[in-house]
């Protein structure tokens, strides 16, 4: 057939023109579909194990979690540098009003709920003096206590279990992360996978001229659903590094804005994430939580023996053993009670000093691209071969649906 033929074969069917469009229809539809199978469902919807969906994301939610922290703890940040960065006496000087309400509130409920004997019968000047007495021991022992926990802070704080358990137990953040710093790329993921049908259906539009085979029009759909898919994801992360063809430069898609994609990274971690309210989180009731009660026990030994003095023995004997241990486990109690709510307090100060939003913009711009690829590329990479497998079969199967359109 010379393109005469092809023209009056087009005349006569003017819909196979669509053709071109409905590649580009298949290429853009994959390539929202993949993007979706990526982050949705959260949770599993189907028949356990092989006959349903759950977001890649979601689904690699713990391996994906490690390698970002990986990435994060091991090139970016260290918890002693964070922990270095907030001022003891600031941080003392924050809360120290709030130390004083707290503390005559606890000796109050310490001499009228283990000591009522004794408690009632002091003139309230009396009681007011033991009050400031221990109020004012309170902000030595609230430096020595951060003092130790600063000396080693690792053994406190285990800053990858606060990272990894909050974006596993958040599949929603988790996602939220990727979709942010990964949100023009998508876009271009998707309009890519238009232009490339489109073009691929523009030699599916000759092939039919010529030959007229049913079996092309699945056959392309497939192909474009394949091909589409394929290309996106390349061009997104490849080439790692600029190179330049005939005055053009050319890079991968998210290599190339490193600079902007390290300030919404940086801005997720420190506002969703490595935040002081989850580091308190962490150190009261994370994988260490039983060592910060170990050490505010210590303290408050120490403290105790100090204000008794050579006393002690004589208190010890006139309260009972029991007693004593007894008041000793409230106070510790307590004081663990009140962290988080004292902690409100210095909240403001510690997510300036420590500065956290800042700091990883200007390290991710010392990444490599390899490096920085990591950010993103583990959402791609964990079921690429699935997604554009999928984008092929919904490509065959829209391609299937023209052939019953053009005969």
């Amino acid at each position: 057939m010379d393109f005469h033929e092809f023209w009056l074969d087009i005349q006569a069917h003017p819909h196979y023109l669509l053709m071109p469009l409905i590649a580009g229809f298949v290429g853009y539809v994959t390539k929202i579909m993949a993007l979706e199978m990526m982050f949705l469902p959260l949770e599993f919807k189907g028949i356990r194990p092989y006959l349903g969906w759950q977001g890649v994301v979601p689904r690699k939610a713990s391996k994906m979690a490690e390698s970002a922290t990986d990435l994060l703890l091991g090139r970016l940040l260290t918890l002693e540098e964070l922990i270095a960065r907030l001022d003891l006496q600031r941080m003392v000087g924050e809360v120290e009003q709030h130390l004083m309400l707290i503390t005559d509130r606890m000796i109050r409920e310490v001499g009228e709920n283990y000591l009522p004997e004794y408690w009632h019968r002091l003139p309230n000047f009396v009681q007011f003096a033991v009050i400031k007495r221990i109020q004012k021991e309170i902000p030595e022992i609230a430096e020595s206590i951060w003092a130790d926990i600063r000396r080693d802070p690792d053994y406190y704080i285990d800053i990858k279990h606060l990272l990894v358990s909050n974006l596993t137990k958040d599949k929603a953040l988790l996602n939220r992360i990727f979709r942010q710093i990964g949100g023009k790329e998508f876009v271009f993921f998707r309009n890519a996978g238009f232009w490339f049908g489109l073009v691929l259906g523009c030699i599916q539009l000759l092939c039919w001229l010529i030959w007229h085979e049913p079996w092309l029009m699945p056959l392309f759909g497939g192909l474009v659903g394949l091909f589409s898919d394929w290309v996106a994801l390349t061009l997104l992360f490849r080439p790692l590094n600029k190179v330049r063809v005939l005055g053009f430069s050319f890079q991968g898609k998210f290599i190339a804005r490193q600079k902007e994609v390290a300030k919404d990274y940086a801005g997720l971690i420190a506002k969703e994430l490595l935040t002081p309210a989850n580091m308190i989180e962490e150190l009261m009731r994370g994988e260490s939580a039983d060592r910060l009660v170990d050490l505010i026990q210590k303290h408050i030994e120490i403290a105790s023996n100090e204000q008794f003095g050579r006393s002690g023995a004589l208190v010890k004997y006139a309260l009972g053993s029991n007693k004593l241990t007894e008041i000793k486990a409230y106070v510790v109690s307590k004081s663990i009670e009140v962290i988080p709510e004292a902690s409100q307090e210095v909240e403001a100060y510690a997510m300036d000093a420590l500065d956290i939003k800042d700091t990883l913009v200007s390290r991710m711009d010392t990444l490599n691209p390899y490096e920085f690829e990591s950010l993103l590329r583990p959402a791609f990479k964990e079921d690429e071969k699935t997604l554009i497998l999928a984008g092929a079969i919904l490509g065959f199967i829209i391609g299937e649906l023209q052939v019953q359109i053009m005969l």
